[in-house]
């Protein structure tokens, strides 16, 4: 019977495990869209980041700086430093760009 409720188990966790990589697949393709060309000015255009293929030197390097996804939020809700804030990014942009970020960089680890 345990043998049972396993296999049931697994089968009914394999959709979720398919979604959670398609959205994480999602979350970097989007994400490496938004650094590159929705945020205004482009992230590219300062940082360089290697997934997205920037190489900007203005800003920190964050394949060195490997920040977080709160911290890359907080970032582009407020600006940093000479960084600009963006609003014209809606939330969910934000949270797609700071998990990219994380990822990308392995700040998320």
């Amino acid at each position: 019977m345990r043998k049972a409720h396993l296999i049931y188990g697994i089968a009914a966790a394999l959709p979720l495990l398919w979604q959670g990589n398609v959205l994480a697949n999602d979350v970097m393709e989007q994400g490496k869209i938004l650094f590159n060309q929705t945020a205004v000015p482009a992230c590219a255009i300062c940082h360089s980041l290697k997934h997205a293929e920037a190489t900007g030197e203005i800003g920190p390097d964050l394949d060195e700086l490997q920040p977080d996804a709160a911290r890359v939020a907080k970032a582009i809700r407020g600006g940093l430093g000479q960084m600009p804030p963006f609003p014209q990014l809606n939330p969910e942009q934000v949270n797609t760009l700071s998990e990219y970020v994380a990822r990308a960089s392995q700040g998320g680890k």
